[in-house]
């Protein structure tokens, strides 16, 4: 897969775009070792976007949430129920974390997560509403909560 960069300001601005889905069609939260990659876009339709959820296969808690634009360029990743993350200053990161495109680095760098933006870590489907409002997806997918979400 060819590396695609931006540059900080493009992806500041394509975070900061209201996403909306393409759809009505409504999906299962994604169960033990499940993943959905569900396509969005932009209001006026010029860019496009991915919102990606995985599950961990044995650790029921253990999953990441991924906005991606341009196919390959990660804007914004929350990870959690998994190890600490350590960035390129060696300096380690505990999970949850949150990896936010940086110039240079893509998606290399993880924060602690924003407590203000992430209230509900505990609750999976929670913290999905959250991820989306944190990356401006305003027309959310129908995605329906599991037994185990």
């Amino acid at each position: 897969m060819t590396a695609i960069t931006i540059t900080q300001a493009e992806a500041d601005a394509l975070i900061g775009l209201e996403k909306h889905r393409i759809d009505e069609q409504k999906y299962d939260f994604p169960f033990m070792g499940g993943a959905l990659a569900l396509s969005l876009q932009s209001v006026d339709r010029r860019e496009q976007f991915l919102l990606d959820i995985s599950r961990g296969r044995i650790n029921l808690l253990r999953g990441k949430y991924q906005n991606r634009a341009r196919q390959v360029v990660t804007l914004v990743r929350l990870d959690f129920g998994g190890p600490p993350h350590r960035n390129p200053d060696d300096k380690e990161i505990p999970c949850p974390h949150l990896h936010v495109y940086r110039e240079g680095f893509g998606d290399k760098w993880a924060v602690p997560i924003p407590s203000k933006h992430f209230s509900r870590i505990n609750d999976l489907y929670g913290t999905l509403e959250d991820f989306m409002m944190f990356c401006n997806i305003t027309k959310m997918p129908y995605i329906q909560r599991g037994l185990f979400t």
